[in-house]
């Protein structure tokens, strides 16, 4: 049962990481990543940590996702080249096929040593996120801060720009 989940968790996860790097629109590509973020949170719960599950949802699956599709939406991606002009994805088609290989050989050859999923204590779990990890989540909410105000800055000149060389109807 548990393996049936888990690969039902992979083929979601893995289906949005594919629709990210598959995709040639950019709100699809975070609707995507969405997707994989949501894959990640129920891998977590495979695993027993409800807690990363539920932070998985809320500040990756909500927060992140919503600050991305923000950033796209008033930064006018249409203004930018296509990602369809690149031409390295041969390349990177590569790379993926050899990790993809790598990672499930190393699965496959030597499955006895995966432990067996345990539950994480909270108390370690809480102790470390407030102390050792608390100045990297304020930076991270920071940068995603700036991040989303600069976006709304040149959203607002662009719209000015624009504006001001469109002239009144009444004028000839």
């Amino acid at each position: 049962m548990q393996l049936a989940l888990f690969i039902i968790v992979a083929v979601f996860t893995l289906g949005g990481a594919l629709g990210v790097v598959a995709t040639r629109n950019v709100v699809h590509a975070a609707l995507f990543l969405l997707l994989s973020l949501l894959g990640a949170a129920g891998a977590y719960l495979l695993l027993f940590a409800e807690f990363l599950a539920l932070v998985q949802v809320l500040i990756y699956g909500g927060a992140v996702t919503i600050v991305v599709l923000f950033a796209v939406m008033l930064t006018r991606s249409s203004e930018y080249p296509r990602i369809s002009d690149n031409r390295q994805w041969p390349l990177a088609l590569l790379t993926a096929a050899a990790l993809a290989a790598l990672l499930g050989a190393a699965f496959w050859l030597a499955p006895e040593t995966v432990a067996e999923p345990q539950a994480p204590a909270f108390t370690g779990l809480a102790a470390s996120l407030f102390t050792k990890w608390a100045l990297p989540f304020e930076i991270a909410s920071l940068v995603l801060l700036v991040a989303l105000i600069g976006a709304i800055i040149i959203a607002r000149q662009q719209s000015a720009t624009t504006a001001g060389d469109v002239s009144p109807e009444g004028e000839g």
